[in-house]
């Protein structure tokens, strides 16, 4: 069966995209800070008939990077990285005049640092699958500049190169940087805590993520509400 690695899965797109996956038959190596909420995920996915390997751990901590490595490596291979686990730098999110240089490391290091650490870690076993692909969530936020978002946008960019230059470098390999657009989701909520408008599940964005893998088309920077609202063909943005 084809193996994933989906970081941040323990709640929301991750967790929405491991299911999806898991119900295509992929086995699974998961991970998430939480251990309780990522072992409940893991036994939920699990009873489906889905080898899960719940590795809870900061994606910061290099020795955790590795055990992730690992647990792939035991299920005989990688097909796809899913670098999915994020940090906003502040929460509620703050103008730059406000944002702490310890909460832009801090973001940097999750969302970039550590989203190339796990690229270095796995490009191994992703080069030995027929169809390796690696999958960058990204953000609006990354492409337009939207007041208080500035230290995670700024991130999410770095993120978007990263992706762009990889594609050209690993060209065995389909990457994409992916924006999902809105969705209710904890790390929204703790971003702009006083926002309640109603935003969609995170499963309503699982199906253009499930379109890259089905098409696979040139690695880039995808938007998840093109990818399903053309039904012909893929639109890079």
């Amino acid at each position: 069966m084809p193996v994933a690695m989906i970081t941040g899965a323990s709640k929301g797109l991750g967790r929405a995209l491991a299911a999806a996956l898991a119900q295509r038959g992929w086995d699974l190596v998961l991970d998430a800070r939480t251990a309780i909420a990522l072992e409940e995920t893991a036994k939920e996915l699990a009873a489906g008939g889905a080898r899960v390997a719940a590795v809870p751990g900061d994606v910061t901590d290099a020795a955790h990077r590795g055990a992730l490595v690992a647990a792939a490596g035991e299920f005989g291979g990688l097909d796809l990285l899913v670098s999915n686990a994020s940090a906003l730098g502040a929460e509620p999110l703050v103008r730059l005049d406000a944002l702490s240089l310890e909460g832009l490391r801090q973001a940097l290091e999750t969302n970039v640092v550590a989203a190339l650490g796990l690229v270095q870690g796995t490009l191994p076993l992703l080069r030995a699958s027929a169809a390796g692909a690696v999958v960058m969530v990204s953000s609006d936020a990354a492409a337009e500049p939207y007041e208080t978002w500035g230290g995670y946008g700024a991130s999410k960019a770095a993120l978007d190169q990263l992706a762009a230059v990889l594609g050209v470098e690993e060209p065995g390999l389909r990457v994409w940087a992916v924006d999902p657009g809105d969705m209710q989701t904890d790390l929204y909520a703790a971003a702009v805590p006083e926002d309640e408008d109603p935003r969609p599940r995170p499963e309503s964005v699982v199906p253009a993520f499930l379109r890259l893998l089905d098409r696979r088309p040139a690695s880039g920077r995808y938007a998840a509400p093109a990818l399903t609202e053309t039904p012909e063909t893929v639109v890079e943005l």
